[in-house]
């Protein structure tokens, strides 16, 4: 038994540690001439995608397809490291998917709005478990409660899962080559802007799997 919870805290938590780790310690040397926004904005301009914004926020890096708009932290990429740098460009890639009519991008931001609206009607059906079970004195319907939304809340890590080829995309195909091929960043730097792109990657997969801990939080409620 102890096995099997060390290896699901492993799974769960291994992936964001691992991303986080490798975030901070390549965010702590300054000795870039710009910051990682400064970069998006150089990058965008010299590709003429002058349809996509880049703008300040604090509630994460990311892409927004509808407003054409990158988003990025003055924590990390208002920095002039490696970190911040890597993951500027990490979001003009998915500019540059949304740019070319990459259609798994599309696919990824139908597959996460779902997602997230099925993972608040999720956690109102686990809420209504015992209510519903205590008025129909019915087992068979909290039972079958209980699986529904136990399933929704478990469908935001499989969107991601099934999305991560998008990800890696992002970082493989199109920040890593802009990274190189533009002289962006020193060549030996090329090793660990890797580590960082396949961070960037993963990072939303590794929220999604701490998300988890929620339905064993809701299954121990329901359970008292």
């Amino acid at each position: 038994m102890l096995y099997i919870i060390i290896v699901a805290v492993t799974f769960m938590f291994g992936p964001h540690l691992w991303a986080r780790h490798v975030m901070n310690r390549y965010n702590r040397q300054e000795y870039f001439s710009g910051s990682g926004i400064d970069l998006a904005r150089l990058v965008l301009e010299q590709l003429k995608l002058s349809e996509v914004t880049v703008e300040t926020t604090d509630t994460g890096d990311h892409y927004d397809p509808v407003k054409k708009a990158i988003r990025l932290t003055k924590s990390v990429c208002g920095r002039k490291t490696l970190t911040a740098v890597v993951v500027a460009a990490h979001e003009v890639g998915y500019a540059i998917q949304d740019h070319c009519g990459y259609k798994p991008l599309k696919t990824r931001t139908r597959l996460i709005g779902t997602a997230q609206k099925l993972e608040r009607i999720g956690a109102i059906i686990m809420m209504a478990v015992p209510v519903l079970a205590g008025v129909t004195r019915a087992p068979s319907v909290g039972v079958l409660m209980l699986v529904g939304g136990f399933a929704t809340l478990c469908i935001p890590v499989l969107v991601h899962l099934l999305t991560l080829p998008t990800e890696f995309d992002a970082s493989f195909k199109r920040a890593l080559p802009l990274l190189t091929s533009g002289d962006y960043i020193p060549p030996e730097d090329i090793p660990a802007a890797r580590k960082i792109l396949m961070a960037c990657a993963l990072t939303y997969v590794a929220s999604s799997l701490i998300g988890l801990l929620n339905v064993w939080r809701w299954i121990r409620v329901l359970r008292r």
